[in-house]
């Protein structure tokens, strides 16, 4: 069987940047297990993965515009570093939740400065290309109850 719309696929993969460094890898974990069609995943990796069969091994490069974006530089502001609990020690690289007006945002400290703190609200692979390698370990067809899941609620 071939992937498809509707077809469980289970996979391996591993990411890495335009540099050849691995950002992510299920290699020696679990499998990834996603329906196919349902975007369970960035559309670009999806859209390489159409027609593979099981034992198939390929690489596929996802553009920012088919993976998480290109990197908006309105998302990147700087906080009053009174907005953080006094006992908290900032550190560049640290990720934390943000309780804003319109809902929870991830952000990213990119840099201490004097009395304020630079944070990125863009998802930490924006910009990127993205690098799989991939290995299909099957394909199925999905069960009632996995589509019956992937149908969004009325």
């Amino acid at each position: 069987m071939q992937v498809t719309s509707g077809a469980v696929v289970s996979l391996r993969y591993t990411l890495t940047d335009d540099d050849g460094v691995i950002i992510d890898t299920n290699v020696d974990h679990p499998a990834l297990v996603y329906l196919h069609g349902h975007g369970n995943i960035i559309p670009g990796l999806e859209t390489g993965l159409e027609g593979a069969s099981t034992g198939d091994k390929l690489t596929v490069d996802v553009a920012p515009a088919e993976a998480y974006g290109e990197v908006d530089p309105e998302r990147i502001f700087e906080l009053s570093k009174e907005a953080f609990p006094e006992e908290l020690p900032l550190e560049e690289g640290m990720q934390f939740v943000a309780e804003t007006p319109s809902g929870d945002m991830a952000l990213t400290l990119t840099e201490i400065l004097e009395d304020t703190v630079l944070c990125d609200a863009n998802h930490p692979l924006a910009g990127m290309t993205l690098h799989f390698d991939i290995e299909i370990l099957d394909v199925r067809e999905a069960t009632a109850e996995e589509q019956q899941a992937a149908q969004p609620l009325s």
